[in-house]
């Protein structure tokens, strides 16, 4: 089965945050940083990816990104720190 991800977009200064689902992770962080990700992450400058999980099954991976949109921002970003404590952009081979 196809490995499944739910990634977390930034902007430069780390103040907004975009919570996706994908199969392709390269070639969804690819379509964000130029701008056809989708139509949130284009209005906020949203080309910075911090933080992913991988799922072995899409409905796992769905599953979890419906329960992150509901997290408050301090829950996110105290998750992000915990696998990235700097924050920085995380490039993907």
């Amino acid at each position: 089965m196809k490995p499944s991800y739910v990634y977390i977009m930034t902007n430069t200064y780390r103040t907004t945050f975009y919570v996706g689902v994908t199969s392709d992770l390269k070639k969804r962080n690819i379509e964000h940083k130029s701008g056809i990700g989708s139509s949130f992450t284009k209005k906020y400058n949203l080309h910075d990816l911090i933080y992913f999980e991988t799922f072995t099954a899409i409905q796992e991976a769905i599953a979890r990104e419906k329960q992150l949109k509901n997290w408050h921002r301090d829950w996110k970003i105290n998750l992000i720190k915990a696998h990235n404590p700097k924050m920085r952009t995380l490039t993907i081979n």
